[in-house]
């Protein structure tokens, strides 16, 4: 029984050596495990897409994340993400890429589409002045050419999109703060 283990042992090992990245970048077998164990308690979210790709699909989440506004201050204040930062002090510009807090700047997304045409809504939330909409349009036909823009974790800013936000709806915002996007996004999971 013991050999047999050692060999289906050493029969995995090899064929994790084997199938190292092939030619279509596929990881080797340890590394898509070790993957997936590092992400399994992510859950709802897979562990094989980025938010984006899996709230949208490919081309559009390209299309995202080529045309997102750069970050920028407004009163001295960079957008944050709301469900880590609701204070005045953690949103201080220290750039386009971080707060003086060392939060990373961050915009939530959302798409409204009507026949050939999407509305792609950036929104950024500072504390203490609510919540201000950016919208680019992109045409249907044009997605496929985005499919190809990379969707990096390290991307600035980091795009959250809104339909898989778990809870979005029942946040509470201070007087003056209330999210324009309450109740009117709807719901997407897996495209």
């Amino acid at each position: 029984m013991g050999l047999v283990l050692l060999l289906a042992l050493t029969a995995t090992a090899v064929i994790g050596l084997l199938t190292g990245a092939g030619p279509g970048g596929e990881r080797s077998l340890a590394s898509q495990i070790a993957f997936k164990q590092r992400c399994a308690v992510r859950f709802p979210d897979p562990c094989w897409q980025d938010p984006l790709t899996e709230a949208y699909g490919r081309g559009l989440a390209g299309a995202i994340r080529a045309l997102a506004p750069a970050p920028a201050a407004v009163a001295g204040l960079a957008p944050v993400d709301y469900r880590r930062c609701r204070q005045v002090s953690c949103a201080a510009w220290a750039g386009p890429h971080l707060t003086a807090s060392n939060r990373r700047t961050t915009l939530f997304t959302s798409v409204r589409e009507a026949g050939a045409e999407i509305a792609i809504d950036y929104w950024s939330y500072r504390p203490s002045l609510g919540w201000e909409r950016a919208t680019q349009r992109v045409g249907r036909s044009e997605l496929p050419g985005y499919a190809s823009v990379p969707l990096l974790d390290s991307a600035d800013p980091v795009l959250v999109p809104l339909e898989t936000t778990l809870g979005r709806d029942d946040a509470r915002f201070a007087s003056g703060e209330e999210p324009p996007w309450r109740g009117q996004v709807e719901s997407r999971w897996g495209r």
